[in-house]
């Protein structure tokens, strides 16, 4: 069971969300029409997922992103979003947004998203992890001191599928390894990358253009 909040201005969408996340076993802790509503609510709430619309009619998405990971960095914010334009997708990832879904998604994808999200993995909806992908490939700098070679080989293999969004568990089956294995790396690569979770990870790994041949 996921502790989940929802923020939609559209009540009848929001009560639909609602609905599919409590009859798949998870706790709505909260609900919200806007980003002041949502704000209030989350201190108190302590979602561990909360599914957020990009369109708020007094604050956009991603200040609600930053404004929650500011109060708390745990917390993971999945973007469920009627616009499926690469602007918004990066806006919301660059806040710390850990998946994007756009509202065309199924009920089962949602749910598996919450699922994912929940566990600190990323999602996206399928055909937009390339485009997002491609475009921090094309514009990050890269530091002048490249931490990479830090990593070992099968690190640097195991963090270029970390950042196409893929679980642990689908790396463990690729790579034919045990979950546990797939985590220890993951906590070796954090760990000499000097960074705490998995969300932190994925955004670098991301911006330093980690997803050739993953």
């Amino acid at each position: 069971m996921v502790r989940v909040m929802v923020v939609d201005d559209h009540p009848m969408w929001r009560d639909a969300v609602e609905r599919d996340l409590q009859a798949a076993g998870h706790e709505v802790v909260a609900v919200a029409s806007n980003g002041r509503e949502a704000m209030a609510r989350f201190p108190a709430a302590t979602p561990q997922v909360v599914v957020l619309d990009l369109q708020l009619p007094d604050a956009s998405g991603v200040q609600v992103t930053s404004m929650m990971l500011e109060h708390d960095p745990t917390a993971r914010v999945l973007i469920l979003s009627a616009s499926g334009e690469q602007a918004d997708v990066l806006e919301a990832i660059k806040a710390g947004a850990t998946g994007y879904l756009v509202k065309s998604a199924s009920s089962a994808e949602l749910i598996d998203a919450v699922t994912r999200v929940a566990d600190g993995d990323t999602v996206f909806t399928p055909g937009l992890a390339g485009l997002v992908l491609g475009e921090f490939r094309r514009i990050a700098d890269g530091p002048a001191d490249d931490p990479r070679d830090q990593l070992t080989e099968r690190e640097t293999e195991i963090l270029k599928m970390v950042a196409t969004g893929m679980s642990y568990k689908q790396i463990a089956a690729r790579l034919v390894l045990s979950h546990r294995t797939v985590q220890n790396h993951v906590q070796n690569t954090l760990r000499k990358l000097q960074m705490n979770n998995r969300v932190q990870l994925t955004r670098w790994a991301i911006e330093n253009g980690l997803d050739d041949d993953a």
